[in-house]
């Protein structure tokens, strides 16, 4: 039977009809015998490649054949922008076959809210924070609004699966599949993965469903293509100005602070530019984005936010500040463009530095390659594990002590944690005073209550932890954010910054307020936004050591990007004598060159650092050896031959060789775990066992 023959009588007249359609595209066929057939299943599609109604037309007719009862469906979406911008695209969907949407986020007022609670939506979008919350509220029976939910769609599947936020949501999921007693059908969408058969199991955790990958592949249009060596942003502010006259231009850059230089440099230059990033305020972005939609020749300077799927308008060039640290995310970003009949996708990488160049050549052999990261979705989380059993214990008033297990019990996420180490993580919790056991129910302790009652109550409702910051106020109008160890140093307190594109002069200070108070200046220092080291992948780094030893150009490289890299193969000579050469430096210390990636790197600098004493540190490409460690190459090597000679690196060696106080937290929840349990957290998020044997056993 056709696809198409398959949807409700009532769907079809309004598929055609009313969205005037000839048909069904290609995924949406597939995606529609998947989800009709009861699958938990993978829907993958280019961007504005028809994924939303590929998963919603089939439930839609499922809503109207099978009765389904408000709230039958979640829309499930990483960021509130996206719900906001795909709401008005659920309820016309909806409407068509006499249903409705609504949305459900931190922005949503309270009469919006009262509303649903009243008539409840069939479809309702919202994000893994706002489940928490409603799990949790006093004033929001979770039952009432998520008693009948039959089917979890989650857009961008793979921003989720590739940390602890995909691990909360697919918590809630069967927490959800607990409290409506149906077994929820699971439906991913992506533009992007490299493991969507991995990502669907992840999914469907204790699902009884068979699982299906809808792919429907195609062929595959050439994108336009170019990597540039520029230099300085400025140099790259005058390329954005005059490179595609007359277009509306997407500029990524992968810092808030590279944002912010060169969006006052492009206005310096007076082109009508626009910025967006996480620590503008709201209504910034949002003015910003509507603006940019609106104009013909503009730019618009964002960070990776404005990656997912956001409608921006019909862009006609993407170009990228250096690249990205995945095949992904750049596919992410090239797909905004050539989605007009007949228009190419396209992406411009601007690179400053010659190792930038590197990096973006070696991206796109891997794209060359049809290669795409795996989003490795984790089977091991037990932070979030301890989070989820203080939100049980919340959300039961006390949830019986032999039964928690039972509302988590199949979650992907937690797999790979072994009873024991379950139980020790709710002993741990119990002794630590996070929870306390009354009448044989776990109910939240002492500390529970300092950490996450109380006041820091909404510490509960997202997993991920946020950095100190300080609002930006001119008058009573929110600029945005600064982080707070920036103006911890005086003399930048009395000096300006740039913030939005605009510089702006320090008035005040409110550290117990958090707030900052400025006014406008003629000039102002960028600030800076503490993050972390960006760790690249052992793929990208061994196509970066594959660019250096090969002697071919490729047509995608400006003649700047090809002296930038036929200098630095030059000066790389060295990696054409043996896969993993060591090098004696000027400065006395000794390379170990690998391009292991950041993760493997640093797990073998702790294995050799614990073999050789002082110092032994890693970078994505290598491990450098100094002080005592780089006394004797002889010595280097004998420890590298124990090493490979020696049985497979484990998980426990990582975290016997990590010191968590020693690293930046990882999880608020941290101190709800027993120290080999942190440890072990620690050495996951920041060492690679896989990528640390590849080296060691020469693959």
């Amino acid at each position: 039977m056709e696809a198409f023959d398959r949807l409700s009588p009532a769907l079809q007249y309004q598929v055609v009809n009313g969205l005037g359609w000839t048909g069904l595209r290609p995924v949406q066929e597939q995606s529609t015998h998947a989800i009709l057939d009861g699958t938990n299943c993978v829907i993958l599609a280019p961007t504005a490649g028809g994924k939303t109604e590929a998963a919603l037309l089939p439930l839609l007719s499922k809503m109207s054949t099978e009765d389904y009862a408000p709230v039958s469906v979640l829309y499930v979406a990483p960021i509130r922008a996206l719900l906001n911008n795909q709401e008005s695209r659920l309820r016309a969907l909806s409407a068509l076959v006499g249903r409705n949407a609504g949305k459900w986020h931190g922005d949503v007022g309270h009469s919006a809210r009262k509303r649903m609670l009243k008539e409840r939506p069939d479809i309702l979008a919202i994000t893994p924070e706002s489940l928490e919350a409603m799990f949790l509220s006093t004033r929001v029976p979770p039952q009432h609004m998520l008693g009948n939910v039959r089917a979890i769609v989650i857009d961008e599947v793979h921003a989720f699966a590739a940390d602890d936020r995909g691990s909360h949501l697919v918590a809630l999921i069967e927490r959800i599949t607990r409290l409506s007693g149906h077994d929820v059908q699971r439906v991913g969408l992506s533009a992007t993965v490299g493991d969507p058969e991995d990502i669907v199991s992840w999914l469907s955790g204790s699902s009884m469903r068979a699982t299906r990958v809808v792919d429907p592949g195609g062929a595959k249009r050439e994108p336009q293509l170019m990597v540039d060596h520029v230099g300085t942003l400025g140099n790259a502010a005058l390329l954005i100005d005059r490179l595609y006259p007359g277009t509306r231009r997407l500029v990524f850059v992968d810092s808030r602070r590279g944002v912010e230089q060169l969006g006052h440099a492009l206005a310096q230059r007076s082109v009508d530019v626009y910025l967006s990033h996480s620590s503008l305020a709201l209504s910034e972005r949002a003015a910003a984005e509507a603006a940019f939609t609106e104009g013909s020749n503009c730019v618009i300077v964002a960070t990776s936010a404005l990656e997912l799927g956001l409608d921006v308008g019909d862009l006609d060039r993407v170009l990228q500040i250096d690249a990205p640290s995945s095949v992904s995310s750049f596919l992410q970003r090239m797909g905004r463009t050539g989605r007009r009949a007949g228009a190419k996708a396209n992406c411009t990488f601007l690179c400053v530095e010659e190792e930038d160049v590197l990096q973006a050549t070696a991206l796109l052999e891997l794209h060359a390659r049809d290669y795409v990261e795996p989003a490795a979705a984790s089977r091991w989380a037990p932070h979030v594990l301890a989070q989820q059993l203080i939100a049980l214990a919340m959300q039961q008033r006390g949830v019986p002590t032999l039964e928690w297990w039972t509302w988590l019990e199949g979650c992907s996420a937690f797999s790979q944690i072994r009873d024991e180490t379950r139980d020790d993580i709710a002993r741990h919790m119990l002794r630590e005073g996070v929870l306390s056991e009354v009448d044989h129910r776990l109910v939240l302790g002492e500390r529970g209550q300092k950490l996450y009652g109380a006041k820091n109550f909404l510490e509960l409702y997202a997993v991920f932890s946020t950095p100190r910051v300080l609002r930006v106020l001119h008058g009573a109008h929110e600029i945005g954010m600064v982080d707070a160890f920036f103006l911890q140093d005086e003399d930048r307190r009395s000096a300006a910054f740039v913030l939005a594109g605009r510089p702006w002069r320090i008035v005040n200070v409110n550290w117990k307020g958090a707030t900052c108070e400025v006014e406008p200046a003629e000039h102002g220092v960028y600030p800076r936004w503490y993050g972390r080291p960006t760790l690249l992948s052992r793929a990208l780094c061994q196509a970066m050591r594959d660019v250096l030893v090969r002697d071919d150009v490729r047509p995608w490289w400006s003649k700047r990007a090809t002296a930038a890299i036929q200098q630095l193969r030059v000066s790389h000579g060295f990696l054409r004598d043996e896969p993993t050469p060591l090098t004696q430096e000027p400065d006395g210390s000794v390379k170990w060159w690998t391009y292991a990636g950041g993760r493997g790197n640093r797990l073998l600098a702790a294995a050799l650092q614990s073999r050789l004493g002082e110092k032994v540190t890693a970078s994505n490409e290598a491990l450098r050896f100094s002080g005592d460690a780089a006394k004797s190459e002889v010595a280097i090597r004998q420890a590298l031959r124990e090493l490979a000679e020696g049985p497979p690196l484990t998980w426990t060696d990582a975290a016997a060789w990590t010191d968590a106080s020693a690293h930046p937290r990882v999880s608020k929840f941290q101190p709800c775990l027993p120290a080999s349990v942190e440890h072990e957290l620690v050495a996951r998020d920041v060492m690679g066992v896989t990528e640390a044997n590849l080296v060691l056993r020469g693959g």
